[in-house]
């Protein structure tokens, strides 16, 4: 398993599909997964530090977790299938937990869970971006700083 950061969301075009953009902390591969509108929203939403005036619904399962006890040690995303990407939430007792990865992330966000990745799933899914093309995922990283939860209401 590799660690890995979230660099941020946005919407892909012309498909207007958003993306969350992860990148290995000690390596130079990027994983883009596509996700759900509200999960962006959720994840960008965590990102900024908004706070919505009523717990949305990776905020209740925080709240969940922490009331009755539990801690969440990890996530890591596990496998990727046919294009669909796999994630289990693990937590301090031991028990796994299978769950799509961008609620997973919505959620390690929220309670500043290191996420993981599978070796196998960054060699089938992640792109190198070699050290010559970080400006552009700097100029990624701008955008994000600007973007909004509402930019990804559909």
């Amino acid at each position: 398993m590799r660690e890995i950061d979230v660099v941020g969301v946005r919407v892909e075009m012309p498909s207007n599909q958003p993306i969350v953009l992860l990148r290995e902390v000690a390596g130079e591969r990027y994983l883009p997964i596509w996700i759900g509108a509200v999960e962006a929203t959720a994840i960008a939403f965590a990102q900024q530090g908004v706070v919505p005036p009523r717990p949305l619904t990776h905020d209740l399962l925080k709240d969940v977790i922490a009331g009755t006890g539990n801690e969440l040690a990890e996530v890591r995303i596990t496998e990727v299938r046919d294009g669909v990407f796999f994630a289990v939430l693990v937590f301090g007792s031991g028990v796994e937990i299978s769950a799509r990865p961008s609620d997973s992330i919505a959620l390690a966000l929220r309670t500043g869970t290191r996420i993981v990745c599978a070796e196998d799933v960054l060699d089938e899914a992640g792109l190198p971006v070699p050290e010559e093309q970080e400006d552009e995922v700097e100029k990624f990283r701008e955008f994000l700083d600007h973007v909004t939860p509402e930019d990804f209401e559909a």
